[in-house]
């Protein structure tokens, strides 16, 4: 399945903008915006990643609405 054929692993709607690169539940590895923002806000964000529309969307949405100051990593490979 191509990437721009995927989903949201939480919604099952959303195009992903990123991908958890260490799930606690691999059922739940891509993230639309929407979930993701949802993720950040409750306080869950996503620690490892790989942003997938080549724009730092998900970097943003943590500069915006995290308030935590723990390490997350951009996953490069």
């Amino acid at each position: 399945m191509g990437a721009h054929r995927r989903k949201c692993d939480w919604c099952g709607g959303g195009t992903p903008i990123v991908r958890d690169m260490e799930p606690v539940n691999p059922r739940y590895q891509y993230w639309c915006e929407e979930c993701a923002r949802a993720l950040i806000i409750k306080g869950d964000p996503i620690e490892t990643y790989r942003e997938l529309e080549g724009e730092p969307i998900y970097g943003r949405l943590l500069d915006e609405h995290c308030t935590l100051k723990r390490f997350y990593s951009f996953a490069t490979a």
